[in-house]
């Protein structure tokens, strides 16, 4: 719509195309309502805000790029993952952990909680926490933007007819396209995981009508010098707090017309018939502790950019749709919507106000938005999404644009595994091994324990440390953690991964909480000790939330160990389930409860509500399984209420789908789109933070599919406003791959195609009237139904249907 609301500042340009395009054909010039495509009639305004709220990403992993789409300027901000200020550049930085040694200071909070029951988490910082003169953001650090392609365009006017700005996440290509005069320009852009570059095409339907100056622009917490040779842009310099070396390359190539270098670093094109512009970044970081540092990045991304300028615009662009295609294809989910043709701010704006075929389209668009926001954000060989997954374009973000670990981290993968883009999630496991080297350091230094620990928030130096604030201290998060790396193998079946990456890091996780554990004296439980429940109340012992991730912990060990044929370690981990405290409490006012001792106060509605991490993404709590404590969970998210910020409310759809109830999990999505959301459909916490879009979008699948009982759970908390839709393409535990179709409500068809031979277990209350199972040839298949649960064996890489 033609308004200013929050809006944009940044975008990133990256290779361009040679070819010129005919009149009207760009990919941009298509008609609205396309299901997968965001889409707006102005451009986004060129300021912080605007950035945040209608600037549309790009990315492949390692880069992010922000689309403005201004007309006679246009602004693309850049990112690289490895750009961040802080860590052992910084000459007091040391990964969070104390300066020296503090003997008796663990055992003096221990004995205080045991004396009072709980103590000041103030008390356990002035304790435990981190101490320096140095202010947290210059040790710590924090993710920088690194810069903006800026294009001067001129001749052109700032508004121009017949605008259109779009996403097209179903493809990965973002595009401007507007008419000046009765001369029709687009503008395309997309980041290639191939190539490892940002690529930007310009052109007009009128020969020669391309002209542009293009220039790099860095923030002034560096160095820079600018240089302009043979058409590329290059800027390098080094950050001034930690002196990490940068630079960014921006190759013009155009066809017609003339090119000039000019001295001041800039590159000007004019009377071209289309150019394509090539942006390739580097560091000198390197993921190698304690250092963290390696090569001068200039050769390798030299090497880089002038490889994808030789491959030119049309091979960029199609090994680009192919690559993205594999990702983004394998899940299809269709819940009645159809969408109107509206600009995706007003579409967002208008959202349950009496058009439900509309809605069920945002609703769509949002869910695959979340996907395609993960294939953006992390690729394999690249670092993991952070709070902001890709994208950044401060010098001093919000919670410094890094790794929250006491659940931010974890959210931003819950949908890799079951929106089937598991290999996604390859930096998350990469990044949690690597804290293992200077979590070993910590674990030793701060408790005198073995194994290693890390706490609530973390960069891309290995802090595993403590920090100066008393929300910081969490030493569950590697356990929790560990969890989520097990949780790949249980989806996937994949022992290579079980045996070399994720059973490694249980164990040594479990040798930390064997010597961190202590034994309550009032009940002889093993309880972890100091405990709290993130930033929220007193340190205790035992609180809900540890116990309950411990719990998962040594389960999922004594079972990992058990199936490899590891019995020492499989009994070592039973042997502390005997004694460990659960966690699983019903208190007096009937809620799970958030700490050992019954303290819930039924008035507080903070944002986490991490004691119901049994229910979701645990799984101790269940309406199948125990019906009490699911009761008892209720009545503790009631208390809550459904107002929080946009991840909190994403984490209360998982919720509430967990505990079947589909129509208040529908409710908490539509709050998170009606008040969280901006226009640009990132979530916002306020502000930005990408962890609710990859909430959501989890959500929402667990609404269709659950699989971590065992029993793959078909359709258990659908909402009465999807009453006709289909799925194809999610994952279940036990690597299975289904589709499903449903109407007026109910369960219809269902597609299982397991990869390994073995027992199909699926759960439906369709079942009760009985079904027909054939296979990939037509062929009856035996089955058995006992009440709402079909069993069949089934053979590895067969396609059954289930009606």
């Amino acid at each position: 719509m033609n308004r200013r609301l929050l809006a944009g500042s940044i975008i990133t340009l990256l290779g361009a195309a040679l070819a010129v395009v005919p009149g009207g054909s760009s990919t941009v010039a298509a008609a609205a309502g396309e299901p997968y495509t965001l889409w707006y009639d102005e451009p986004a305004p060129d300021t912080n805000e605007g950035w945040e709220s209608r600037s549309l990403p790009i990315g492949n992993g390692a880069m992010g790029a922000t689309v403005f789409g201004g007309v006679a300027a246009e602004r693309l901000q850049f990112n690289d993952k490895t750009l961040w200020t802080g860590g052992p550049g910084v000459p007091d930085y040391n990964f969070g952990n104390w300066d020296a040694p503090r003997p008796g200071a663990l055992e003096a909070v221990r004995e205080r909680i045991w004396k009072e029951g709980g103590i000041p988490a103030e008390d356990v910082l002035a304790a435990l926490g981190l101490k320096s003169d140095t202010p947290r953001h210059r040790r710590f650090g924090a993710y920088q933007s690194f810069g903006d392609v800026r294009l001067s365009f001129p001749g052109l006017p700032e508004r121009a007819a017949d605008y259109r700005r779009e996403l097209d996440v179903e493809r990965g290509v973002a595009g401007v396209s507007f008419l000046a005069g009765d001369v029709r320009h687009t503008r395309e852009y997309f980041a290639s995981a191939p190539a490892g570059v940002v690529v930007a095409r310009l052109a007009t339907d009128r020969p020669g009508g391309v002209a542009f100056t293009a220039r790099i622009a860095v923030p002034a917490n560096r160095s820079a010098t600018a240089t302009a040779s043979g058409g590329r842009v290059t800027v390098k310099g080094a950050l001034s707090n930690n002196g990490m070396a940068y630079e960014a390359q921006l190759q013009v190539l155009h066809r017609g017309g003339t090119r000039t270098d000019n001295p001041d670093g800039t590159v000007t094109v004019s009377g071209a018939d289309s150019a394509v512009l090539i942006l390739g970044t580097g560091t000198d970081y390197a993921d190698d502790y304690p250092s963290y540092r390696g090569r001068d990045p200039h050769a390798r991304l030299t090497a880089r950019v002038s490889a994808a300028a030789a491959q030119g615009h049309a091979r960029l662009l199609a090994a680009h749709r192919a690559d993205h295609r594999a990702l983004f294809g394998r899940v299809a989910l269709d819940l009645g919507g159809v969408m109107p043709a509206r600009p995706t701010d007003d579409l967002l704006a208008a959202y349950g106000t009496g058009d439900p075929a509309a809605d069920r389209a945002l609703e769509q668009l949002f869910y695959q938005y979340g996907r395609y926001l993960l294939i953006a954000s992390s690729r394999p060989g690249s670092l993991p999404a952070n709070l902001q997954g890709v994208w950044n374009v401060l010098e001093a973000p919000p919670w410094q644009s890094d790794y929250h670990l006491n659940i931010n981290l974890q959210m931003n993968y819950w949908p890799a595994e079951q929106t089937n883009l598991a290999e996604l999630a390859e930096p998350l496991h990469t990044y949690v091994d690597r804290l293992r080297e200077p979590g070993r350091v910590t674990a030793g230094q701060m408790y005198g324990a073995d194994g290693w620990v890390a706490h609530h928030a973390s960069n891309i130096f290995g802090q595993t440390g403590a920090w100066d604030h008393p929300a910081y201290f969490f030493p569950e998060s590697g356990a929790w953690l560990a969890g989520q790396l097990y949780d790949h193998y249980r989806f996937t079946l994949d022992e290579r991964f079980l045996k070399r990456t994720a059973y490694p890091i249980m164990k040594e996780t479990a040798r930390f909480w064997r010597d961190f554990l202590r034994t309550d004296p009032r009940d002889g439980s093993l309880v972890a000790v100091p405990s709290r429940s993130p930033e929220l109340g007193p340190s205790t012992a035992g609180t809900a939330m540890s116990q309950q991730i411990l719990w998962n912990l040594f389960t999922d060990l004594r079972d990992a160990a058990t199936l490899l044929g590891d019995g020492k370690e499989a009994r070592a981990a039973a042997a502390v389930l005997e004694r460990l405290d659960p966690g699983l409490r019903v208190g007096r006012w009937g809620q799970l409860q958030e700490w050992k001792d019954d303290r819930d106060d039924p008035a507080e509605t903070h944002r986490h509500v991490s004691h119901l991490f049994a229910v979701h993404p645990g799984r101790q709590v269940s309406p199948r399984t125990t019906p009490e404590l699911a009761e008892a969970a209720k009545v503790s998210l009631n208390a809550r209420t459904d107002v929080g910020t946009g991840w909190s409310k994403a984490w209360k759809i998982n919720f509430w789908a967990r505990l079947l109830d589909g129509d208040r999990a529908h409710k908490l999505l539509a709050d998170q789109l009606r008040t969280s959301t901006l226009a640009n459909l990132w979530d916002t916490h306020p502000p930005f933070q990408i962890d609710g879009n990859f909430g959501a979008t989890s959500g929402m699948t667990e609404m269709l599919l659950q699989s971590h009982l065992g029993t793959i759970d078909l359709l258990p908390a659908l909402p009465g406003t999807w009453r006709d839709g289909q799925v194809s393409g999610l994952r279940a535990r036990g690597a299975h791959t289904l589709d499903l179709v449903w109407r007026s409500g109910r369960l219809s068809e269902v597609k299982v195609t397991p990869d390994e031979r073995g027992t199909v277990r699926l759960r439906s209350d369709t079942f009760r009237d009985g079904a027909r199972v054939v296979d990939g040839r037509g062929r009856p298949v035996s089955h058995r139904v006992n009440g709402d649960l079909l069993t069949f064996s089934a053979k590895a890489g067969e396609r059954y249907r289930i009606t």
